[in-house]
C-alpha cells in the first residue's frame, strides 16, 4: 500500500534518522549531496567544509532536502522538504555544535559526520584536519512525506 505520510510521521522520520540527501542550485547547475544533520524540530543543523556546497547555498539559499528510511523495497518513509539555508555564526554557530555533537553522541561516528572541537568566543567556524567545518541551518519550510507497506 502507497500512502501519505502524517505530520507526527514527517516529524519522527526526521528525529531518527541522521542522513539526508541536500539539493541546491546555483548559476544554472545542480547538485546533490548527503549531509548528516540534527533535527531541532524546524531546521536541519549541519556542518561542511569549504566547497561547492557552501558556495552554491550561498549563492542560492532555497534548497530541497530528501531523508529516507528503508527496510526493504516493499517497505519505506520518505520525506521531501523545501528549505532555506543560514550560514551560522558566533553564538549561533557555537549552540549549533552543541546541538551536532549531542546528536551524534550514541552513534559510531566517522571523521566526517561530526565536528570535532567546539568553537571559541568569536568563532564561526572550527577547525578539523586540513580545513574549516562551518555551521549551517536548513529552515523547513514545507513537508511532505510518502511510505510504501506491505
Amino acid at each position: 500500500m502507497l500512502g501519505i505520510l502524517s505530520s507526527d510521521e514527517i516529524e519522527d522520520l526526521l528525529r531518527t534518522e541522521f542522513i539526508a540527501r541536500l539539493g541546491c542550485h546555483a548559476d544554472g547547475r545542480t547538485y546533490v549531496v548527503p549531509i548528516t544533520y540534527a533535527y531541532d524540530g524546524e531546521s536541519l543543523i549541519g556542518h561542511s567544509a569549504d566547497g561547492l556546497k557552501l558556495r552554491m547555498m550561498r549563492r542560492n539559499p532555497f534548497v530541497c532536502v530528501e531523508i529516507d528510511h528503508m527496510d526493504n523495497f516493499a517497505n519505506w518513509r520518505s520525506v521531501i522538504a523545501q528549505g532555506r539555508f543560514e550560514d551560522l555564526k558566533g553564538e549561533a554557530a557555537a549552540a549549533a555544535l552543541i546541538v551536532l555533537r549531542e546528536r551524534f553522541k550514541p552513534a559510531h561516528v566517522s571523521e566526517t559526520s561530526q565536528p570535532a572541537q567546539s568553537l571559541h568566543p568569536g568563532e564561526s567556524e572550527t577547525h578539523a584536519g586540513n580545513g574549516s567545518l562551518h555551521l549551517y541551518r536548513i529552515h523547513l519550510e514545507e513537508k511532505t512525506g510518502r511510505f510504501e507497506r506491505r
